[in-house]
């Protein structure tokens, strides 16, 4: 842990101000806030708090009103005007002060000038503390500086976020430890969003920061404001592939610590849904291993499978064959026929899909099937189309037959039966790209 030293030995004196400072630096006592808009010197002055440059601060800072004044910048964004009916560039003017720009981009030695100079730890131009500046920076040696010197590490910004909202890169965990040390309540909730640490970290994949959490008694239960739980925000944000091992280790982490994975938010969406929606196999296999519904029906009336194949075009290389198997042997429903169409992409997946049926229905989607994937995949398309409308073989209405019989509990029923691997393999509905 970086300690920082509560007592200062006087700084060195000051070189002389730049050229085009001499002309703040008039005669007459400045305000306490001091407004610094409009002129060219301004963005100098921001500019030396910003990159840190010592030398430039003692220069500014040789009148003490500069130590707490107020700056603007503006920020051109685009904006939509909807009686215009387009987008356009409007200028948005920001409050900032010296102590947030250096605690922002983690000038120690710049904070702890100011700090020394006393600059007001808790000050909030523009709706935010320093603190909150420096976590979201992941800044932790300026995190101690600033609570060291009396920042309140449990404030809200305006938007409603505490300072541990904002340690939400991997960068910041140990600005987490230096605000949960100095007391920051690890269940602290946004102002509107109702969201906690917990819920931020979870949504980013950061273990880590679960693992902290988790380990200062952050409830895992907890709900925000769409009642979804941090375990429904961690696979809602497992989004990309490349980061899929990291959102599988959050899951198991709030799995671990209790999360139940049948909470659903107020539109009934369950983890489940969100890790169908993002097509990762992995994370399915662990929430239905610890009791998630794979037949539960969100409001809009989907079930995780329709979830899934909403987005199999999107995720055909991410094994959205293996989600189909796993829901359909932890008692998800077979699709309607007419859905099968969603998931030509994916011959692996409309082979799944198509074994889970006592007879292959009609396929007049084959007649619009692309040519190029034809080709690709001819002699599994072929082969459907010979069985379309035709009898399945007893061996198939057997496993069928044993598969509605057990239900729900088919997956866990199957796996305690003394019988071959390869004959487990075949009731799991493990066909190896044929149908029976």
């Amino acid at each position: 842990m970086v300690e920082c030293q509560s007592t200062r030995f006087p700084s060195p004196p000051p070189p002389c101000a730049r050229s085009g400072w001499n002309r703040i630096f008039r005669s007459g006592k400045m305000p306490v806030e001091l407004w610094l808009r409009g002129e060219p010197w301004d963005t100098a002055i921001h500019n030396t708090f910003m990159y840190g440059d010592m030398k430039g601060v003692y220069a500014v800072l040789k009148d003490p009103a500069m130590v707490n004044a107020l700056m603007e910048t503006a920020h051109e964004e685009m904006v939509w005007t909807p009686e215009m009916g387009l987008w356009t560039l409007t200028s948005r003017v920001k409050q900032t002060s010296a102590l947030r720009l250096a605690a922002g981009r983690g000038h120690a030695a710049c904070v702890e000038e100011l700090l020394f100079r006393g600059a007001e730890v808790n000050a909030e131009p523009g709706g935010c503390t320093a603190l909150h500046d420096a976590c979201a920076g992941g800044h932790s040696v300026c995190v101690q500086l600033l609570l060291s010197h009396g920042a309140d590490p449990e404030l809200l910004a305006a938007d409603g976020s505490a300072p541990l909202h904002l340690c939400s890169s991997a960068e910041s965990l140990h600005c987490a430890q230096l605000l949960l040390e100095a007391g920051a309540d690890v269940n602290v909730r946004m102002r509107e969003s109702r969201l906690t640490p917990l819920h931020v970290a979870a949504r980013r994949g950061l273990e880590e920061h679960v693992e902290l959490f988790l380990s200062r008694g952050a409830d895992v239960s907890a709900t925000n404001q769409e009642g979804e739980t941090p375990l429904n925000a961690a696979c809602s944000g497992a989004e990309r592939p490349s980061e899929a091992g990291a959102f599988l280790r959050v899951v198991q982490k709030l799995l671990g610590a209790g999360a139940d994975p049948r909470t659903a938010g107020r539109k009934q969406h369950t983890p489940l849904h969100n890790a169908c929606a993002n097509c990762c196999p992995r994370i399915v296999e662990v929430l239905l291993k610890h009791g998630a519904k794979a037949d539960t029906a969100n409001s809009a009336g989907y079930t995780p499978l329709d979830c899934l194949l909403q987005v199999v075009e999107d995720y055909p290389n991410q094994q959205p064959e293996a989600i189909a198997r796993s829901l359909l042997n932890h008692g998800a429903a077979p699709v309607p026929p007419k859905m099968l169409k969603q998931c030509l992409v994916s011959p692996a997946t409309l082979e799944v899909l198509l074994n889970s049926y006592t007879s292959v229905p009609p396929c007049e989607w084959m007649d619009s099937l692309p040519v190029e994937l034809h080709e690709e995949h001819r002699p599994f398309f072929d082969l459907v189309r010979r069985c379309s409308g035709q009898p399945r073989s007893l061996q198939h209405l057997c496993r069928c037959a044993l598969r509605l019989h057990l239900g729900a509990g088919f997956h866990s029923g199957i796996e305690r039966l003394d019988i071959p691997r390869s004959v487990k393999e075949y009731l799991l509905l493990c066909d190896g790209g044929t149908l029976h």
